[in-house]
């Protein structure tokens, strides 16, 4: 470990936008990192974060191995594959003594997340999760408010993930996470971050989970009549011929191009012609109603609590945004993205006695890249450092944040038996 009065070092193997995202918050906070390396099998990724990194000395790598097949050149490494090639490089990572910025989810199986963090317990290095959610101004405060004693005893939960519309057909669909046997299930991929923060608020184990949920609508019998394979093959849906498809993918120039910096292969660079080409043969192409993809569209988790409480999490691609209510014993608190599109505040507290309700509003965060993940993202990077030095707290550290990676995969191994219970002691041994 570098010493403290030093930057503290990174490289990164996996040079995609969640890589380049930490490291370009890392380098805004002058004097305090430093991108040393990365690793990725596209060169224009590599090369972005290089730029990023500002660093003449910046060693590039085609692959993770290539990486780690030195001897260790950063104090941590971030861990930006797919979700199906996490457990191989963090655990050669581990046994080079590098500690890890870590992606969620952890890795493709509980199995694997569980050996993970034993792996750091052995050679006494650190696994920093990326459950950036707990880093937001948002979770924060309602942490805050539970922990005071305001809302009394806290006897139920409730939470909803909103994919939105768009982003189910981007990720889970079209892209990385459409297809089970490719990466992980959905309540995982996707909802660790809410089962990690339900956990987290709750300060008590989970006993026992059901769930239920399947793909619904992004289905070959759900497309339009005379839907092509491709959005670009004169789709008579598509906008070139005068349609109006709401998952047309010729939008991905227009009003959905953010999401192309997730996917592209040159970040830096992508005229609209050489765009359309892309897409012509890439996943993000197809139809979305003519994909491959098996996993969800829409699932429900209960989930039953050692403290007697219980909490529910209902994730639909058909809705924008995370809410969450929270009833106690003296006060429910109500909060989330809709309820700030509906009262513009960020979230409410009902007094049970009085009647009362107080509103309450949050300041807002700048637009200078801090507002990733509710600022999460910044809030993630800007306590790492000191976490990884020892003199930090350790919200999202493997050993204090695998509770969230048990409920989902217990969430999923009930879907797939038809919602039956899962006891989460037999997934802990």
């Amino acid at each position: 470990m570098s010493d403290s009065s030093q930057p503290l070092t990174l490289a990164a193997v996996g040079c995609g936008s969640r890589a380049r995202t930490y490291s370009r918050i890392a380098m805004s906070m002058e004097g305090r990192y430093s991108v040393v390396a990365g690793a990725d099998p596209i060169p224009d990724r590599v090369e972005a974060l290089r730029e990023i990194s500002q660093n003449p000395d910046f060693r590039s790598f085609d692959s993770a191995n290539a990486l780690l097949e030195q001897e260790r050149m950063a104090d941590v490494l971030i861990i930006g594959t797919q979700d199906n090639y996490h457990y191989e490089p963090a655990k050669k990572a581990l046994e080079l003594g590098y500690h890890l910025l870590l992606e969620k989810p952890a890795a493709q199986t509980l199995e694997e997340t569980m050996e993970l963090a034993r792996l750091a317990e052995k050679y006494d290095r650190k696994i920093l999760l990326c459950f950036v959610l707990r880093y937001t101004p948002f979770y924060s405060k309602v942490n805050e408010i539970l922990r005071s004693g305001r809302l009394g005893e806290v006897i139920s939960m409730h939470a909803t993930e909103g994919v939105d519309a768009w982003h189910q057909s981007h990720s889970f669909v079209r892209g990385h996470w459409g297809k089970s046997s490719e990466s992980t299930p959905m309540i995982v991929a996707k909802c660790s971050h809410d089962t990690d923060y339900i956990a987290w608020l709750m300060q008590s184990r989970c006993k026992s989970v059901s769930s239920y949920g399947r793909l619904s609508y992004f289905t070959p019998e759900n497309a339009p009549e005379g839907a092509t394979a491709r959005c670009t093959s004169g789709c008579p849906h598509a906008a070139p011929q005068g349609g109006s498809c709401m998952y047309d993918t010729h939008q991905y120039l227009g009003k959905h191009s953010r999401w192309l910096d997730m996917v592209y292969p040159n970040p830096n660079e992508r005229p609209d012609e050489e765009v359309l080409a892309w897409l012509d043969h890439s996943p993000w192409g197809r139809c979305a109603w003519k994909c491959d993809n098996d996993v969800v569209d829409h699932q429900v988790v209960n989930m039953d609590f050692e403290n007697g409480a219980t909490a529910s999490l209902t994730m639909t691609a058909f809705d924008f945004g995370r809410s969450i209510e929270i009833y106690g014993t003296k006060a429910t608190l109500r909060g989330g993205d809709a309820h700030k599109q509906l009262s513009g505040s960020h979230f409410s507290i009902r007094d049970h006695d009085s009647g009362e309700i107080e509103m309450i509003s949050l300041a807002e965060m700048d637009d200078n890249g801090y507002q990733g993940h509710g600022g999460g993202d910044y809030g993630l990077v800007d306590s790492m450092d000191a976490v990884f030095r020892g003199d930090g707290r350790e919200s999202s550290t493997i050993s204090c944040s695998v509770e969230g990676h048990i409920i989902g995969f217990a969430a999923e191994q009930s879907r797939l038996a038809g919602g039956e219970p899962v006891t989460l002691a037999d997934l802990r041994s």
